[in-house]
């Protein structure tokens, strides 16, 4: 699959989320996230001394995560194309590239996000 096309995908994927309040979103991400319970709040995680570029550390960190999709979405809402970090198992640069899809299908669908 193209990247063009695999962001079409997530982003479609996403449309399960377009009426599911922030406030939703934020409850289900903090509850499920697995970020959010792997690892206490103080403590970085250890990856057995190897260096993780974004990408690694998201395909670990967020392959099972049940809320992974939540927080993708929770993500695009409130830092756009200003996202930073691993978000719903993408880099900020996944992330940047899908924003403008996103976008176009949320505005396809009467709107923004929210």
């Amino acid at each position: 699959m193209n990247p063009e096309n695999y962001y079409e995908v997530v982003a479609a994927d996403l449309d399960r989320f377009a009426e599911v309040p922030d406030e939703v979103l934020l409850e289900i991400v903090t509850r499920d996230g697995r970020c959010l319970w792997l690892v206490p709040a103080d403590e970085v995680p250890e990856w057995d001394e190897e260096e993780l570029t974004d990408r690694e550390l998201a395909a670990r960190l967020c392959a099972e995560c049940p809320a992974r999709r939540a927080c993708l979405e929770l993500e695009l809402r409130t830092a756009g194309a200003d996202t930073v970090g691993v978000w719903g198992g993408l880099s900020d640069e996944e992330r940047r590239a899908l924003y403008p899809v996103w976008l176009a299908r949320r505005g396809r669908m009467g709107g923004p996000s929210s």
